[in-house]
Formats: C-alpha cells, sequence, structure tokens
C-alpha cells in the first residue's frame, strides 16, 4: 500500500521557462538538497524514456536513483516513475503547470511513494514526514527558478 503527498508553490516566471527548468532535471540539486548529484540520458531534451540517475541522501542513508520520464507535455505536465528498487521508491511522480492569472506559473508536485521489504514498514513514516514538509518543499523550487 502506497503513500502520497505533495506540494504546490507560485513562481512568477511564465509558465514556458518553469517547464524548461524543471523538464531539465538535472536542475534538481539546486533546489533539492538531498540530491547530492544527477545525470541524465540519454542528452537533450527530456522525453518519453530519458532516465535521471542520482544520488540522493535519505535519513542519513545514500542511494542510487533512477527516474523515468514517462509523460512530457510541454508546458503543463511532467510525469516520471522510479525505476530502482530501494526500500522506499516512487511509482508515480510528477509536476502539473497552470497559468497564473497574473502571467506567473501554478505548480504542483507530488509523489506516490511504496514500500518494499522492510520499506512496507517505513513507507507511512516516510508519506508523513514529506507530508509535514512538503508546504516547505515549494520555496526552494520557486527561488531556483526564479534566480536561473
Amino acid at each position: 500500500m502506497g503513500t502520497q503527498f505533495e506540494a504546490t508553490v507560485d513562481i512568477d516566471r511564465p509558465i514556458e521557462e518553469v517547464f524548461a527548468y524543471l523538464a531539465d532535471g538535472e536542475h534538481d540539486p539546486e533546489f533539492s538538497p538531498r540530491v547530492q548529484g544527477i545525470k541524465k540520458e540519454p542528452t537533450g531534451p527530456t522525453r518519453v524514456g530519458t532516465v535521471f540517475h542520482s544520488t540522493a541522501k535519505d535519513v542519513g542513508m545514500t542511494s542510487r536513483r533512477d527516474f523515468e520520464i514517462s509523460e512530457p507535455a510541454e508546458p503543463t505536465r511532467i510525469r516520471w516513475r522510479e525505476q530502482s528498487k530501494n526500500l522506499v521508491t516512487v511509482t508515480e511522480g510528477g509536476y502539473g503547470l497552470e497559468r497564473a492569472p497574473a502571467g506567473g506559473t501554478h505548480v504542483r508536485l507530488f509523489n506516490v511513494l511504496e514500500g518494499h521489504g522492510v520499506g512496507k514498514l517505513l513507507v507511512g513514516l516516510t508519506g508523513g514526514a514529506a507530508r509535514e514538509d512538503a508546504s516547505e518543499f515549494g520555496q526552494p523550487i520557486k527561488e531556483a527558478v526564479e534566480a536561473s
């Protein structure tokens, strides 16, 4: 049984710029301190099948994470799924982008988490902690995009 968390943020940039920044994927370390490094394969524009290989530090543990893009729909939607099998993985995640009336962009980020093995016992705690921190997760995204 999985659990989901989401965060929303309003960014003072046009939707096309926000989409381009987020679809690049290699910007993740700029707004997520847990991401230690990331590489896109293949290089070039993000499309269905693009995989982002990252190293992340969660709860003091470093793990390798591989996320495959399942749907890039410019400029409103990016969806991914995790290919790696860690204790807790993202079965589905993504960004939803909407034009804001004042010209900026409303962004919704979500991840559906699933536990594997011992991770089945941890997924509820992990999801709960992510939901508690979700309101704060959007601010670094906003700051990174607006500074780009």
